[in-house]
């Protein structure tokens, strides 16, 4: 019997060895053969007409390599190929919720978010704005608490126009609570005013310590300025507004979902936003 019979390989021909494909997706670890270059999917795109993606190694060194072959995954050679776009999961807004996609945005209702500050109101902006604007409910920063009751009675709240707002360091017994029992206290107020608030002393603390990379918040005494304490302490220029205004820049920036906030900030913008879209002449 002949070796063709036999089923004789030519030796004199290199087997092909088949690679297994993967997707290049964020996280995975790859290590270039040629350099040796180990480090984590970034993210991927296209330049130069082909498909190339971003390492970063664990002392955050960054390089770009286009996909293809070369590449160690988990110890195997991989060939690395562009990732398969899936059927679409629910995209989630940065409060957690199902996004709405191919809504306009409401016209305004009459009823108005109030908030402390310009830091307050951009920091709900941030998480919660996508909600707000298919609700139709627009945010305005009060820019201190202490005639309350006179902004509310200017107001004139009605079941058609409802107001929530949101206190800083809002505690039994200090003048934040005070000033909110008077302001409840306004005609119309009972049943279409909502004030809620958080325990912090400044908004600033409502972000968690970790998005910024912190273990916690500096601890500021009584009678030193706030603001300029935790700059100070973090090391960060402080000396002006502007440096405040940047500061507080710096920190919304670590700001990306709700879970980078603290839970006594978000229960209670949630309730807001329930008060005032609960069924009735307002909705």
């Amino acid at each position: 019997m002949s070796y063709h019979q036999w089923g004789a390989q030519d030796i004199s021909r290199p087997r092909r060895v088949v690679l297994e494909k993967v997707e290049a997706r964020p996280g995975i670890v790859l290590e270039d053969v040629q350099s040796g270059f180990v480090g984590e999917i970034l993210r991927t795109e296209k330049s130069g007409g082909m498909h190339v993606m971003i390492l970063e190694d664990r002392r955050g060194k960054r390089r770009t390599f286009p996909l293809g072959f070369g590449f160690h995954h988990e110890g195997s050679p991989v060939e690395m190929v562009p990732a398969l776009q899936r059927t679409a999961t629910p995209q989630r807004t940065a409060s957690g919720s199902v996004r709405v996609t191919g809504q306009r945005a409401r016209t305004a209702r009459a009823s108005r978010i109030w908030v402390e500050g310009k830091h307050d109101a951009e920091l709900v902006e941030k998480v919660w704005g996508d909600d707000l604007r298919v609700e139709g409910i627009v945010v305005e920063p009060l820019h201190g608490v202490d005639d309350l009751a006179g902004a509310v009675r200017d107001f004139a709240p009605s079941p058609g126009r409802r107001l929530g707002i949101l206190v800083d360091h809002l505690l039994p017994g200090t003048k934040e609570a005070r000033i909110a029992e008077q302001a409840m206290k306004v005609s119309g107020a009972a049943l279409n005013v909502l004030i809620v608030g958080h325990p912090y002393v400044d908004v600033w603390q409502a972000v968690k310590p970790r998005a910024l990379g912190l273990e916690a918040w500096p601890v500021i005494p009584r009678g030193e300025d706030w603001k300029t304490g935790i700059l100070t302490r973090l090391n960060w220029p402080c000396s002006s507004q502007a440096d405040i205004a940047n500061g507080w820049k710096r920190i919304l920036s670590g700001v990306n979902t709700y879970a980078d906030l603290e839970p006594s900030l978000l229960a209670r913008v949630e309730e807001v936003i329930d008060f005032l879209t609960a069924p009735g002449p307002n909705a």
